[in-house]
Order: C-alpha cells, then sequence, then structure tokens
C-alpha cells in the first residue's frame, strides 16, 4: 500500500470535487501537483524535524565537536564529520560561528571543512523532500554523495595543509573551558523543547516550500514535456558544469529548490543535471563565500569551493550514468 494514499485521495477530492476543475487539463495538473505535494512535504519535514531535534537534544553540537577532538579516529574523524553536518542545522550565518568554534577546539582544519561541506547539502529539510519525492533509493544516493563530497574536500584540504589561510584573528581566540550544564528534563519537557524547536525549523521554510512547489506546480502544468530537456540536449555534456555555473550566483534553501527540481526531472531534465543544479545552488553560494571570506583567505576559499564544484559536477556526470 502507497503510505501516501491518503495525501493523494485528499489532492484528488479537493482539485476535482471541491474546486470542480476538469481533469486532464493544465490547470488541474497543476492544482493537483501543489496540493499533494504541499501535504506529503510538510508532513515529512515535521516528522523528520522532530526526529532530528530529539537527536540534537541529546547530542548537541558542543558534545559533537568535544568528541571529535578527544580521539583519535584514524580517518574516520572525516566520515563522522559529515554526519555530524547533516544532523546540525546550518545556514550561512552559521558558518563563522562554526568555523571558529572547530578551529578553537583544536579540530584539524580538513574535519572542519568536511563538516561544512556536508551540513548545507544534507539536513532534515532535504531528507523530507527528497524521500517524498524521489524515494528512498534516490535519496540514499543523495546522502551518500553529500557525505563523499564532505569526505573527500576535506582530506584534500587537510592534506595540502592550507592553515596559514586562516585569518590570524581566528587562531588567536583563546579557548575557553565550557561546561555545558543541562538539567534533567521530564520526558514532557523534553518532548515540548523538541517540538519547539522541530516546529520553529518548520516555521521559517514552510514559505519557501510552498514558494516551490508552486513554482514546481506551474512547471508540471504548463510546460511541455521535453521543453527544457531540448535545451540540455543542445548542451551536451556541458549541461551538468553549465547547471552548476548558472547555480551559483543565487541562493536558496532546499526547501525552495528541490521541488523545482522534482519538476524538471518530470519534464525531461536528466537527473543528476538537476541534482548539480540544487546541490550549486545550496552548497556554493556566493552569500556563504562572503561569508566565510572573513574567516579565510582567498586562497583557501577558492580551493574550498573548487573542490566542492568539482564534486558536484562529478556526482551530476555519475547520476546521469546510473539513473
Amino acid at each position: 500500500m502507497d503510505i501516501f494514499y491518503p495525501f493523494e485521495w485528499l489532492a484528488d477530492y479537493i482539485t476535482f470535487v471541491v474546486f470542480h476543475l476538469q481533469a486532464d487539463t493544465r490547470l488541474a495538473e497543476a492544482c493537483h501537483f501543489f496540493i499533494y505535494d504541499s501535504l506529503k512535504i510538510l508532513v515529512l519535514i515535521l516528522l523528520i524535524t522532530h526526529l532530528m531535534s530529539l537527536l540534537r537534544y541529546y547530542l548537541p553540537v558542543e558534545k559533537l565537536r568535544d568528541f571529535l577532538k578527544s580521539r583519535n579516529f584514524y580517518g574516520l574523524d572525516y566520515f563522522l564529520a559529515t554526519i555530524f553536518g547533516a544532523v546540525t542545522p546550518f545556514c550561512s550565518c552559521s558558518s563563522i560561528p562554526l568555523f571558529i568554534g572547530f578551529v578553537e577546539a583544536g579540530i584539524p582544519l580538513g574535519v572542519t571543512f568536511a563538516f561544512l561541506i556536508a551540513s548545507p547539502l544534507i539536513n532534515e529539510v532535504a531528507l523530507a523532500l527528497f524521500i517524498g519525492m524521489f524515494g528512498l533509493k534516490i535519496t540514499a544516493l543523495y546522502v551518500g554523495a553529500g557525505i563523499a563530497i564532505g569526505i573527500v574536500g576535506g582530506f584534500i584540504i587537510e592534506h595540502l595543509h592550507l592553515e596559514r589561510f586562516v585569518e590570524d584573528f581566528v587562531w588567536q581566540v583563546k579557548s575557553q573551558p565550557r561546561q555545558i550544564e543541562r538539567k534533567k528534563a521530564s520526558w514532557k519537557e523534553v518532548v515540548r523543547n523538541v517540538s519547539r524547536e522541530a516546529l520553529g525549523i518548520t516555521k521559517k521554510i514552510v514559505w519557501y516550500v510552498l514558494a516551490g512547489v508552486g513554482i514546481g506546480a506551474l512547471i508540471h502544468g504548463y510546460v511541455p514535456q521535453g521543453f527544457f530537456a531540448a535545451y540540455l540536449q543542445k548542451a551536451g555534456w556541458w549541461g551538468v558544469p553549465l547547471a552548476v555555473i548558472l547555480a551559483v550566483p543565487l541562493y536558496s534553501n532546499a526547501s525552495g529548490v528541490i521541488p523545482i527540481m522534482q519538476s524538471l526531472v518530470e519534464k525531461g531534465v536528466p537527473l543528476g543535471t538537476a541534482l548539480a543544479l540544487m546541490m550549486a545552488i545550496v552548497g556554493v553560494s556566493l552569500p556563504e563565500a562572503l561569508i566565510l571570506k572573513k574567516v579565510i583567505k582567498w586562497p583557501l576559499l577558492t580551493i574550498f569551493f573548487g573542490i566542492v564544484t568539482l564534486g558536484i559536477i562529478l556526482i551530476g556526470y555519475l547520476f546521469n550514468v546510473i539513473l
């Protein structure tokens, strides 16, 4: 049984019974797409943000950072950093305090960048959207791709010994011993705190989700099948890097981009090309570059974004070949 059948039924009812739209018309297709995807995505986001908030309650970022600092993982620290990045809320505005906090704690630069690479690419919102739109298989491949970029990128940066390109004031920040006092809370208080955080995240992104689904609905209902594919075919093998280049000046989060990505795929755009566009918008944004410039110098910033960009392009080609 399709677990999303109730949303399908409700979308059918609203589209054809409440709105009295004629089946097989562009307006009906766009309306049905918007209602179905909005309901499905928002419910998935609520569920997954609650689960991730519960995980973060018991494993706050300070503990994760100290965990990475306290042990020698013989190379597994890159993998663990990407996993921690995936469960940590991230936006461009948080990149500086996270970067300084990791460097201050004595965590290697490469491990720090593995975290910074993975965090915007893999998060609970992206997981909810991918599961709802592309299923578990593609979601698992996407998560694996994000983790791979983080691990390889962090490893390369660490072995290039680029510490000299971190701004001097970052190294001068004196580490202060921090004791995290967490009072014992009842399960009701835990549930209340977790729900407050999860609902807060959902409220911040709900309009991005609806806007993205709305644009996706218009593409789904009104753009002819194969319209985008025809232009991308003219680009040939340049399609994937072209998508990444076009994405760099843009900025959005996964909640606004992935619904559009789904509609592009349905209209004939290869999945890898659409994925490269989405990952570049989320992970190689100009605003993040400008913010990180405050703590790292141009050579390191250029290498960082070059590695991520190349990784995204390779992932795009790989997805186009295997899917």
